[in-house]
Formats: C-alpha cells, sequence, structure tokens
C-alpha cells in the first residue's frame, strides 16, 4: 500500500522495468524510463528552489511528457496544477497567479500566447519542445537540461499522505474558476478502491480520453502505474473522429475504457462499433454526466462480454459512489442509479430539515465524508466554509464533510439516485460548467447590459448551451461576434451555441433577472418541432 503517489510508480519500475508504462503520439516510455526522467526533473526542480508545496503548471497538450512531469513535481514535494491546453490564455493567466504557480512546464508557443507579466512573474520555465533561443538570464530552460541531473533516485524530500499533490481547477459561480486542493491520500483513497473493485492488472492496458486538468484522468494515470499496467492517452486531435477512436481501442487492445457518457455515445452513433473489434475490452467505466438510458441499453446490448460501472462524484471527493450496470434490469429502467458508498467514503442524503434521509424514497442533499474529502479551494477560505463543513451529524471529534449541491433519493435497495443541482452548475460533454461565469464573459463585453446562460437538455452530451442578451442603448453585436470575444475568455465547450437578443430581460417581483422564467421559454423552444 502507497501513502504518495509516486510510490506506485517506483513499486512498478521495479517490477516491471522494461514494460510499457505510457503511449502517446506513437511514442512511449518503459517504466524504468518514466521513473528515470520523472527523477532527472526532480532534481532539476529541487536544485533551481522549489520547495515542497511549491505549485507548478502543466501547460501543453497531451504527451509522454504530461506524466514525467506530474511524477516529477510530486517527487520534488510540489503541486502539480494542469493547465487546459486549450483555454483562452487569460484563464490560464488567472490560474497562474491565482494558485501562485512559480513554475511552468509548458512548450514555446504556449508560454508566448500568455500575458508577459505572467511570464516575467515565474521563477522559470522548462520548455519540452525546443531549446529556447533566449535564455532569458536562465529564466527559460530546455527540456534536455533534464540529461544533467542523477536518474537513479528521487531527491529526499519529507512528504505525507496529507500533503498537497495537485490542484484541479474547475467553472467558478463568481466567473472565475476554482482551485480544488487534493492530498495524496485524497488521490490514493481512490485508486486503491479501483484496484480493488476493478482487478486492474499488470496485463491491462487503459486509455486516457479526459483531459488531464479533469478528474477522471487520475483513474487513468496512477491505476496504470499501481497495476504495472500500460497507459495509452487519447490525444486531443483523436478524440474529436469517432471512427479513429474505435480503431485506436481495437488497435491498441484496451481493456479498461473510462470516460464520460458523450463519448460512449458518439462512438455509438458514428464509429461502427462491434464485439469482434473491441473482444479484449473487458471494463466500461464512464461518469460526470447522465447516460441516456436509450444509449446505454445499445452499448450494454452491442457489448455483453463487458462490465459497465457508473461512477459519481465531484472532483472535491474523486468517486465516492458507483453502480455496476444490471444488464438484466436496465430494459425496465427510465434512469440509472449512481450506486452506493465506495469502501473507505460514507455518503448521505441530508434533507431541508438537516436531517439525514434514511426512508427509502427520501430525498435530500447528497454529503460525503471521508478521506477522498478535499481541503477545499485554494485561497477561497469563503467558498470552502461553504462547502467543505463540520460533520455536525456526529459529535465526538472534528472533522469535516463535503456537500455536494446535488439532489439524490435513496432506493429501496440503498442505491442513490441523482436528481439534479441545487444551484446553476450544469454538466456538458462531461465538464462540469457554473452558468454564472459564462454569463460573466457575456457581460464583460462592452455592449452587453444583461445576460443569462441556459442549459438546454441534451441526451447525448448532457446540456447545451444558450444565452439570452440585452444590449446597452444605441450597442450592440452579432451572435458570432459575442461567441468569438467568448472564446477569449473561458473555454470552447463553455461558449453558448446558440444567442438570443432581447430588448430587456424579465424581472422578478423582487427585481432579480427571472431566470426561471427564461430557461422554461428557451426549453420549450428548442424542443418544440415546426411542422413543415
Amino acid at each position: 500500500m502507497a501513502y504518495i503517489l509516486q510510490q506506485l510508480l517506483q513499486k512498478s519500475a521495479a517490477r516491471y522495468p522494461e514494460k510499457l508504462a505510457v503511449w502517446a503520439r506513437g511514442r512511449s516510455l518503459t517504466y524504468r524510463e518514466l521513473e528515470q526522467r520523472s527523477n532527472q526533473l526532480a532534481h532539476l526542480l529541487r536544485e533551481r528552489g522549489l520547495r515542497k508545496g511549491d505549485r507548478v503548471g502543466i501547460y501543453f497538450p497531451k504527451c509522454v511528457e504530461s506524466v514525467i512531469a506530474m511524477l516529477g513535481v510530486v517527487k520534488a514535494g510540489g503541486v502539480y496544477v494542469p493547465l487546459d491546453p486549450q483555454a483562452p490564455a487569460e484563464r490560464v493567466g488567472y490560474i497562474i497567479g491565482n494558485c501562485g504557480i512559480r513554475v511552468l512546464v509548458t512548450r514555446e508557443d504556449k508560454r508566448k500566447g500568455l500575458d508577459s507579466a505572467i511570464i516575467e512573474a515565474l521563477d522559470f520555465s522548462l520548455l519540452i519542445d525546443e531549446a529556447p533561443k533566449h535564455s532569458n538570464g536562465g529564466r527559460v530552460l530546455p527540456w534536455t537540461m533534464l540529461e544533467q541531473y542523477p536518474a537513479d533516485h528521487a531527491p529526499k524530500v519529507v512528504l505525507t499522505e496529507t500533503d498537497l499533490a495537485y490542484i484541479l481547477y474547475t467553472s467558478g459561480s463568481t466567473g472565475r474558476p476554482k482551485g480544488v486542493m487534493l492530498t495524496h491520500q485524497n488521490a490514493l483513497t481512490f485508486v486503491e478502491w479501483c484496484a480493488d473493485i476493478f482487478k486492474v492488472t499488470s496485463e491491462d492496458r487503459l486509455s486516457n480520453h479526459a483531459p488531464l486538468h479533469f478528474d477522471l484522468s487520475v483513474f487513468d494515470v496512477y491505476n496504470t502505474l499501481e497495476a504495472g499496467a500500460s497507459l495509452y492517452m487519447v490525444t486531443e486531435d483523436l478524440a474529436l473522429f469517432p471512427v479513429k477512436l474505435a480503431e485506436f481501442i481495437e488497435s491498441k487492445g484496451i481493456t479498461i475504457w473510462y470516460s464520460v457518457p458523450s463519448a460512449l455515445t458518439l462512438l455509438l452513433l458514428h464509429a461502427n462499433l462491434s464485439a469482434e473489434k473491441l473482444e479484449k475490452l473487458r471494463i466500461i467505466l464512464f461518469a460526470g454526466e447522465v447516460f441516456p438510458m436509450k444509449y446505454l441499453q445499445q452499448l450494454a446490448n452491442l457489448l455483453p462480454h463487458v462490465d459497465l460501472f457508473n461512477l459519481y462524484g465531484p472532483t472535491e471527493t474523486n468517486v465516492c459512489t458507483y453502480y455496476k450496470v444490471e444488464r438484466e434490469r436496465l430494459a425496465s429502467m427510465d434512469k440509472l442509479p449512481i450506486g452506493i458508498a465506495c469502501e473507505n467514503t460514507e455518503v448521505f442524503a441530508v434533507s431541508d430539515q438537516n436531517e439525514i434521509v434514511t426512508q427509502p424514497g427520501g430525498t435530500g442533499e447528497l454529503y460525503v465524508r471521508g478521506p477522498s474529502v478535499t481541503y477545499g479551494y485554494w485561497a477561497d477560505t469563503e467558498k470552502t466554509k461553504k462547502m467543505v463543513l463540520p460533520n455536525t451529524f456526529q459529535p465526538h471529534f472534528e472533522e469535516k464533510m463535503y456537500r455536494t449541491g446535488d439532489l439524490v433519493q435513496l432506493a429501496e435497495d440503498g442505491n442513490y439516485y441523482f436528481l439534479g443541482r441545487r444551484d446553476s452548475m450544469i454538466k456538458s460533454r462531461g465538464y462540469r460548467i457554473e452558468l454564472g461565469e459564462i454569463e460573466s464573459a457575456l457581460l464583460s463585453h462592452a455592449a452587453v447590459k444583461e445576460a443569462v446562460a441556459v442549459a438546454i437538455p441534451d441526451e447525448i452530451v448532457g446540456s447545451r448551451i444558450q444565452a439570452v442578451v440585452a444590449f446597452h442603448d444605441g450597442s450592440g453585436a452579432s451572435a458570432a461576434e459575442l461567441q468569438q470575444y467568448c472564446g477569449t475568455r473561458i473555454p470552447r465547450y463553455m461558449i453558448p451555441e446558440a444567442i438570443e437578443f432581447r430588448d430587456q430581460l424579465p424581472k422578478t417581483s423582487t427585481g432579480k433577472v427571472d431566470r426561471v422564467t427564461l430557461t422554461q421559454e428557451s426549453v420549450r423552444q428548442a424542443t418544440t418541432v415546426v411542422a413543415p
């Protein structure tokens, strides 16, 4: 049993030194090479002044260096922060400043795209793709420098399981992303549960479909390392084409697949899947959004030899409940449970009367306690106090519990069913999105007076995003112009697909924008079938 993440690699590198550990973009690393290169990176970081707990940004498209960087940072005692390589530079710059990133592992094109003030505030940048034309006084370093450092051992850094390992930024209700702090213990609680439930072995080949700044990737990377298995990374270009993705699963002999349901739905609809081509696949895990039952039924019928699991949990707890799909029950089910609590984790629903729901049919907000629960949000004590609360349901000693904001119902068989969100957070293509962040981007446009983002239910991607906008008198812009403007401030998956313009937005009796009415009208318009 490991108590810090890098021990997973160290164990497997000792057992399987020449085995393929990670593959991406036609390149691969053995466990020995991954161990050595991450050791070298850790020594470089320490020599350059990185202290325990310092944050290191990882900012480039997926490749084998991604895993080297993650492990090298934790071996140096640092905290890695995966940055979305497709996000607007302004958002990336905000995250770099918010959590005080001191070192950026990146590519030259990504570094150049950032504001010069952000770059100057860093201690140094390490470029994975090319030797820098100008070292800027030793503050821009080439990846080849790793060769100068010891490869046979990691630096001696005292770490415990309660030290931070990484920070994942998710959409924030204030219009700014929030950084979820995760410790080695948080991650390993999940990884060790997965190893037991899914029986991952050194013979398995795991895919990595999720972006590395998305918490689904924690399973892919660390369960591979825990078992001495092989990780095949689905790069951003490959993920866009279902036919190529299906060919990838077949040609790489993937045995365990984990993704959001919308990715599986696109494979079903457009990739001509067959059980014969995917004969090596033994487990499909899905999480991040509701899986439409008709597509889940199709998947279950198509791949009768594959075990299907619905995993549930916010970034703040990783996965906290799970449900193994029972094929014989699927035809009679109108929705899928999120299941029961993972081992070493407790979940319970709390009613509006602040009582734990114990009777079948009861509903309430889901709370989570146990070693998987985050410390809170980086540099946001108010948000932390609101979401990571003292556990008042047991008064004997001090501990924390996390309130998910998700409403659930307890079933007769002990499974929980997801009912919806308490707040305005939605899921689209597996991403957690705060509608407030989209509205903030729209409202920052000089011509926009009022803006509301609306989620339209969609059985394939979860929700499609639309917006309703009112301009200041004498001002205006086209939908395309506003979408392009949003693209400089928020990720592509948050940009509204359609924008409706009104002279003014409806208000409630208290003078607030009437979101309920706008949402109902938008959903009704989207679902109205116009006769030919």
